[in-house]
C-alpha cells in the first residue's frame, strides 16, 4: 500500500473492477498508480474450475458491451460461462401484439449475453491480479471510513489488515453501489422516485431447452423478463425478474415452490415450456435514483452510486459501463495533457457527456415501464398495435434491435 495514488476506486464490484481493467492497457505507459478497495474478501476457487450456481444472480449484457471487454482483454475468459441471447420475444399478456427479434436477421452472432454476476466479478478481479505492470494495488478486504477533499484531490481513511491508513489521491471514484454510505456522508443528494413496485428475482428450470430466447412479457400487475442461462444438471435454467406491486410481493413470497410455479405458469403462459423448478426467491424495491452531483474536484460517483433504473429494459449495467468508458477516456486524456485526474473542469466535461446519455436511457426505461404498466384498455390496444406493427416493419425492428443491443449509444471503445 502506498501513501498516495493517482486514482483510488472504492468498490471492487463489476463497475469498479471494469474501470481498472479499462485503464490497465495504458497504465504503465502513463505511469498511473491505482488502488482498488473492496470490502468483501476475494472469491477463491482453490484451483478448481468455476462452477455455476443455481441460485446465482445474473446480468444481461448488451451486444455492444462485447467490444469493451474485448478491448480490456477479458472477453476470451468471460465467454466460458456466457449464454448468448439469440432471440428476443416481446408480448403483452391477453393481447395480440408481439414482436420477435433474431440475431441472424440483424447480422450479429447474438443480441446480447447473460452472465452470472459472480463469474463476471471473478474474471475481472483475476485479470487485475494477473497484471504484471505493478500499477494496481488491490486492497481486499478493506473498508473506507471517510473521504475528505484536499487542495490537490482527496484523502481517505482506509481500514486494511487490522490497521487504519491515510491515503491521498488525485481522484477518488465511488463505485460502492446504490447504498453508498460515503456518498451520503459527503452530502451528495439523490433524486428518488418510487415506482411502488418490487422486483422478484429467482432462477427457474424448464422442461425443455430455452433455445437462447429472452422473453419480455407485460402483464396486468407488471412486466416480467425471462433470461436464458447455463444448463445445470441437465436442466435448462433461466433467470426470472418479475415486477409486482408492493402489496402483492408478500403473497408471492409466501407461496411454496409448487404454488409459485403454478402462478408463474398461469401468468407467463407456455411459450417457454413448463416451469419445473424454482430456486431461492429474492426481492428488492424499485425506484428511479439519480445523484444530483456526480463529480466534484477530486471525486466521481459511478455506477449504481450515481443512478439506478427500473429493470424493465435491462439497461442499468450497460449504462454504467458507458460511464466507465467515458471516464477512462477522460482520465487518459487528462494524463496525456498533464492535467490532474481530479481537475474539476475536466470532470465536468465528463459529467455533461454522461448526463445526456443518462437522461435518454432513464426516459426510455421510465416511459416503457409506465406504458406497459397501465391497465387502460385504450392504451392496451395501442400497445398491441404498436408491437404488431414493429414486428412487421423490418426497418423499425432493426432500430429497436440496435437499441436493445446498445448500438444506438456511443461505442464502448477504449482510447489507446
Amino acid at each position: 500500500m502506498k501513501a498516495h495514488y493517482d486514482l483510488v476506486i472504492v468498490g471492487g464490484g463489476m463497475v469498479g473492477a471494469s474501470l481498472v481493467c479499462a485503464l490497465l492497457p495504458v497504465a504503465r505507459r502513463l505511469s498511473l498508480s491505482i488502488a482498488l478497495i473492496e470490502q468483501q474478501a476475494l472469491p477463491t476457487q482453490e484451483g478448481q474450475p468455476f462452477q455455476p450456481s443455481y441460485d446465482a444472480r445474473s446480468t444481461a449484457l448488451a451486444y455492444g458491451v462485447r467490444s469493451f471487454y474485448q478491448a480490456t482483454g477479458v472477453w476470451d475468459r468471460l465467454v466460458e460461462h456466457l449464454t448468448p441471447i439469440e432471440h428476443i420475444h416481446v408480448s403483452d399478456r391477453g393481447r395480440f401484439g408481439v414482436t420477435r427479434l433474431h440475431a441472424e436477421a440483424e447480422g450479429v452472432s447474438a443480441l446480447g449475453y447473460v452472465v452470472e454476476n459472480h463469474w463476471l466479478g471473478q474474471v475481472l478481479l483475476e485479470h487485475i491480479q494477473q497484471d504484471s505492470s505493478g500499477c494496481v494495488d488491490l486492497l481486499c478486504p478493506a473498508s473506507v471510513s471517510s473521504v475528505s477533499p484536499t487542495t490537490t484531490g482527496a484523502e481517505l481513511m482506509v481500514d486494511f489488515a487490522g490497521q487504519s491508513h491515510a491515503i491521498s489521491a488525485e481522484l477518488i471514484v465511488l463505485a460502492d453501489g446504490g447504498r453508498s454510505g460515503l456518498r451520503e456522508s459527503l452530502g451528495i443528494v439523490c433524486d428518488e422516485q418510487s415506482y411502488h413496485q418490487q422486483a422478484l428475482v429467482a432462477n427457474v428450470s424448464l422442461d425443455r431447452p430455452h433455445g437462447q430466447v429472452a422473453y419480455e412479457r407485460f402483464t396486468e400487475r407488471g412486466p416480467m423478463a425471462l433470461l436464458p442461462g447455463e444448463t445445470l444438471q441437465g436442466e435448462s435454467r433461466c433467470g426470472l425478474v418479475w415486477t409486482l406491486p408492493d402489496d402483492a410481493i408478500g403473497e408471492m413470497l409466501a407461496l411454496d415452490d409448487r404454488a409459485f410455479l403454478a402462478e408463474l405458469q398461469q401468468v407467463f403462459g407456455y411459450r417457454a415450456g413448463r416451469f419445473i423448478r424454482v430456486g431461492q426467491r429474492y426481492h428488492y424495491p424499485l425506484k428511479l435514483t439519480l445523484a444530483q452531483e456526480q463529480v466534484r474536484g477530486g471525486l466521481v460517483v459511478l455506477g449504481n452510486a450515481a443512478h439506478a433504473l427500473h429493470p424493465i429494459a435491462g439497461q442499468g449495467y450497460n449504462l454504467a459501463l458507458r460511464g466507465v468508458t467515458d471516464l477512462a477516456e477522460n482520465l487518459i486524456e487528462s494524463r496525456q495533457l498533464g492535467i490532474a485526474l481530479g481537475d474539476l473542469a475536466r470532470l465536468q466535461r465528463y459529467e455533461q457527456q454522461r448526463r445526456v446519455d443518462q437522461q435518454r436511457t432513464i426516459a426510455f426505461s421510465d416511459r416503457t415501464m409506465r406504458l406497459f404498466s397501465n391497465a387502460n384498455p385504450v392504451l392496451g390496444l395501442g400497445r398491441s398495435i404498436g408491437l404488431q406493427a414493429l414486428d412487421l416493419c423490418p426497418l423499425a425492428k432493426t432500430l429497436f434491435a440496435r437499441a436493445a443491443m446498445g448500438l444506438d449509444s456511443p461505442a464502448l471503445q477504449l482510447p489507446r
